[in-house]
């Protein structure tokens, strides 16, 4: 049997084969600490749990509006003048089955063949196996560590061609956790406003932020790119229900429509009850969510010191997300034992046979230089890892 050549360009995402990984070799008796899962240690609020219970003994287990519930549109509604200054109406809203599922419906709806997308690297692992999905071309923008990981106007301006239908913009980031600032975006809405780009604005990790930073996209700091732009985003890592699987998209109404056309032939509605456990949490209380940032900017803290501490790492402090992608770069060509360490995916080995932690190689991010460890774990885990990790790296000479 042959497959279709789109199975073949594209790969398992790598952080999820990491998580795997690490679960196998954690039933098989060895002693494992993971850094690879992006999400939320944290359980699901019981005011949201409570709602979906409710639901299913209302019996709200039937087939919803393909685009979602009113009643939960309405909230995203409200969620995105609350928060974002934004007015959307009904037709410009889709609720799907995660933010990822969000983001591979607008592939399908905006892309095509002999299409290129910008997509600023190091960049979430899905962004470019979504676009060949599409049948178009992955343009990837390397962005410096100088520069905190963010895609300058200049740099963008320069990536644009003729080919150019869309970009990505991820802020906070995962993996660097790198968020743009006012200005900062403002430079590069006043490059996109020159050409017919539209900006995909993945605002996933907009309520995991530290530091009075003030999140912003380019849609709230340039009214006119709301014609240009789709916002997206979600309750999984806000409210931690990343198995929920409830995300969505606002944007124009055209695009909106198109998305909800190839839903409705591809999943149909997302989970009735998610959907009510949706609604619970945007428009209930909110200092779960206060809490969790307020631990996640501990551990922070924590690792970032940690990792500066080890000789030849250098890591950014992230003004968002729960990740760090510290520069191990250093360290390739030592080696210990039989392991010799050239690259990110050899030392992610190290430290997973060595050590005993798993982290994501930086390569996956299009960032060989650097690996992501995610602190949405405990710091008892942290600490230990983090100690492991260091006698690791001690032993490289």
């Amino acid at each position: 049997m042959k497959l279709a050549d789109r199975v073949g360009r594209i790969k398992p995402s790598p952080t999820l084969a990491v998580t795997a990984k690490a679960a196998a070799l954690r039933a098989e008796g060895k002693d494992i600490l993971s850094f690879g899962a992006g999400e939320p240690d944290f359980d699901t609020p019981d005011h949201i749990k409570q709602a979906a219970i409710e639901a299913i003994k209302a019996g709200f287990t039937k087939y919803t509006p393909v685009g979602g519930i009113d009643e939960l549109k309405r909230a995203i509604i409200d969620k995105l003048w609350n928060d974002n200054g934004l007015s959307y109406e009904m037709s410009q809203v889709v609720v799907s089955c995660g933010a990822k599922h969000t983001i591979y419906n607008l592939a399908q709806a905006l892309l095509e063949k002999g299409d290129e997308v910008i997509i600023p690297a190091p960049y979430w692992v899905s962004y470019p196996d979504i676009v060949l999905l599409a049948d178009a071309t992955p343009v990837i923008l390397k962005t410096e560590e100088a520069d905190q990981f963010k895609v300058t106007a200049d740099l963008l301006e320069r990536a644009i061609t003729g080919k150019t239908k869309a970009v990505f913009l991820n802020s906070p980031s995962n993996p660097t956790g790198a968020a743009y600032t006012d200005a900062e975006l403002k430079a590069l809405a006043d490059v996109i406003k020159k050409h017919p780009i539209t900006v995909i604005s993945d605002d996933i990790y907009e309520k995991i932020i530290y530091d009075g930073y003030q999140f912003s996209n380019i849609v709230t700091v340039d009214e006119e790119m709301k014609s240009r732009a789709v916002i997206v985003n979600g309750v999984s890592k806000s409210h931690s229900m990343t198995g929920w699987r409830i995300g969505y998209a606002a944007g124009p109404q055209e695009i909106i429509a198109a998305v909800a056309k190839i839903q409705s032939q591809n999943t149909s509605n997302p989970t009735s009850i998610s959907q009510k456990a949706a609604v619970a949490a945007l428009t209930g209380a909110q200092n779960a969510t206060e809490t969790m940032v307020e631990e996640f900017k501990k551990r922070r803290n924590y690792i970032v010191a940690a990792l500066n501490d080890m000789p030849g790492i250098q890591c950014t402090e992230p003004q968002g997300a729960f990740y760090v992608f510290p520069n191990v770069s250093s360290l390739y060509g030592k080696s210990f034992g039989e392991h010799l360490v050239k690259d990110s995916n050899s030392f992610a080995g190290y430290l997973l046979d060595v050590a005993g932690i798993a982290v994501v190689p930086g390569v996956a991010f299009g960032a060989d230089r650097y690996i992501r460890l995610s602190y949405a774990t405990s710091m008892v885990l942290i600490e230990e890892g983090l100690q492991r990790m260091a006698e690791a790296v001690r032993k490289l000479v």
